[in-house]
């Protein structure tokens, strides 16, 4: 009778056990990661000629925080381990190294620039770590077959220079076009798709080029003899500090071309303030962010949100900054691949959530734009729009472009 009573008992606790350490077996983890924590590591220019852009890995700390405080993803919390890079691709490869074979992270997230990301991309597809929402726009970031593991944020470089091109050709068709770039592959690939948008009139319509070091330390005597030129617009692919100088120095010599800039310089913080809102006011760029300094956007309920967390966990941020309006969606969407992995934490399955993402709508992304990834297709955003600075607010100039076609 006794034996009898305690059977089930027995079968119970049995069952409860082979539960438990089924339970504990499908919890699979990478380096990095363990029940309470996940480890991710970054590059920033904290320093340097584009230190104005590491305000994006500031305001991914921010928003790490805030998710830490609310339990963070399935429980774990995210250590974001930041570095200083200089913007220097040696020292890249330093940091880079430290943060995969030293701090073992399970995964980068958002390395900053072409160069810097040049130098490491494939040290890290080599060693199967995944490199995602790459702050870079360069075609071979976006390369299935040549980089699986790397994965690009923002829009591909030639399509910002596509679109530039076809606007030229519908808007100023006659147009005489002076070219700045910065010499390494984010300016060629922005060349490239200027040439490409605008098609067979390219050759007459650039009427010169001149290229720029990262290392230079000005520009001017480049804007001076792309004035002697007589070009009457000014295309500038550059990084904030020197299209800062760029569209400076055109206003000083007195030339007034119509002036376009690439998307890592459309910063009303760092570029239109510092020459001045009413020199900047007409300067074209593109952007697939909601503009926070726009008006258009006050009652917008994620616009609302995102400027609660600037004033909460970053409130040395700039909140109308459209670049912190872009790190915060880019964090978002890190956050919700770690969390579609539950708890196979391995660098395999953060590459397979990450590249599996389809329609996802972003609070801050420009209505229309949506984030699509798939094993064939390494890129995040593939839609922009142009717009136009009036001197307070970067105003929308036709619809949403996606792989070179307007789609609304």
């Amino acid at each position: 009778m006794t034996t009898m009573r305690r059977l089930p008992l027995v079968y119970l606790v049995a069952g409860a056990l082979l539960a438990a350490s089924s339970a504990m077996a499908q919890k699979t983890y990478g380096p990095g990661v363990t029940d309470t924590e996940i480890r991710l590591g970054q590059t920033m220019p904290y320093s340097g000629p584009a230190s104005a852009l590491s305000t994006e890995g500031k305001t991914d700390l921010a928003y790490f925080a805030k998710i830490n405080e609310e339990g963070g993803v399935n429980g774990r919390r995210i250590k974001l381990i930041s570095l200083d890079d200089a913007y220097s691709p040696p020292k890249t490869v330093e940091q880079v190294r430290r943060l995969i074979e030293d701090e073992q992270v399970l995964a980068l997230f958002k390395t900053l620039g072409t160069a810097a990301n040049s130098a490491i991309y494939k040290y890290v597809n080599g060693k199967k770590v995944p490199h995602l929402f790459i702050l870079s726009g360069a075609a071979k970031f976006r390369d299935p077959d040549g980089a699986p593991w790397t994965l690009p944020w923002i829009p591909a470089n030639t399509l910002q220079g596509e679109v530039f091109g076809k606007y030229i050709v519908r808007v100023v068709p006659n147009a005489r076009i002076a070219v700045l770039y910065q010499n390494d592959d984010l300016g060629r690939d922005l060349l490239k798709g200027l040439r490409r948008g605008l098609g067979a009139d390219a050759d007459r319509m650039i009427v010169a080029q001149a290229s720029y070091e990262i290392s230079d330390p000005t520009i001017d005597s480049q804007i001076v003899m792309l004035k002697e030129t007589g070009a009457d617009t000014l295309v500038v692919f550059a990084v904030p500090r020197f299209a800062a100088q760029a569209l400076k120095k055109t206003a000083a010599i007195g030339w007034k071309p119509l002036r376009i800039v690439s998307s890592a310089s459309a910063s009303t913080e760092h570029v239109m303030k510092p020459i001045g809102l009413d020199v900047a006011a007409g300067v074209l760029a593109v952007k697939w962010i909601k503009d926070p300094s726009d008006p258009l956007w006050t009652e917008d309920p994620g616009m609302k949100e995102y400027l609660a967390f600037m004033q909460r966990y970053y409130p040395d941020g700039d909140p109308k900054d459209w670049t912190n309006a872009d790190a915060y969606t880019s964090a978002q969407l890190m956050v919700e691949v770690l969390r579609r992995c539950g708890d196979e934490l391995t660098r395999e399955n953060v590459m397979r959530q990450a590249l599996s993402l389809r329609d996802l709508q972003l609070a801050l992304l420009l209505p229309g734009i949506r984030v699509d990834t798939s094993p064939g297709h390494h890129g995040a955003i593939s839609g922009l729009q142009l717009v136009r600075f009036d001197g307070l607010h970067w105003v929308p100039i036709g619809g949403i472009v996606r792989d070179g076609v307007a789609i609304q």
